[in-house]
């Protein structure tokens, strides 16, 4: 099952793109073996500053066809570690080709596009800078395909 992470905005590069790409290699390396990737972060910018609507356009086309479609919003379900991985292989099960994780911009995601999701996650109640929430993602999916290959690298 590809990953899409489709995000709202450019992140220029430093320590927080750096963090992405290695999570993200160390994600496909472990997951190729479990039917899981390759991951790839697709980025939308609304040039014309014409708010969700605009925003949620641009990320519906960036969609793949068919794909799980997953937000990332304060109001979603927290989900451990563990549970996270299992909806993971549950998705790819089910023969679904494409998961399409989606960070919303500075004022979040479009209620429109929300009520779209197949599913919606929470890292908490706090809201998080997109930048991070990119990066937390990205070590979450690499930590989900390890606890699916039985590695040591989660331990509770």
């Amino acid at each position: 099952m590809r990953v899409s992470i489709l995000a709202v905005g450019r992140l220029r590069t430093g320590p927080e793109k750096s963090l992405i790409d290695d999570y993200l290699t160390r994600f496909d390396r472990t997951g190729r073996a479990l039917g899981l990737g390759p991951a790839r972060v697709v980025e939308v910018e609304d040039k014309k500053n014409a708010g969700m609507g605009a925003e949620a356009a641009l990320l519906r086309k960036a969609l793949p066809a068919g794909a799980v479609l997953c937000t990332l919003d304060e109001r979603g379900k927290q989900l451990s570690s563990p549970d996270f991985a299992d909806r993971m292989a549950g998705w790819r099960d089910t023969g679904r080709q494409d998961l399409a994780l989606v960070i919303g911009g500075a004022d979040g995601i479009d209620p429109s596009l929300r009520a779209e999701a197949d599913f919606s996650i929470s890292f908490g109640a706090m809201v998080w800078p997109h930048m991070l929430v990119r990066v937390m993602l990205a070590e979450q999916l690499y930590r989900a395909a390890t606890i699916l290959a039985g590695s040591p690298y989660h331990r509770v």
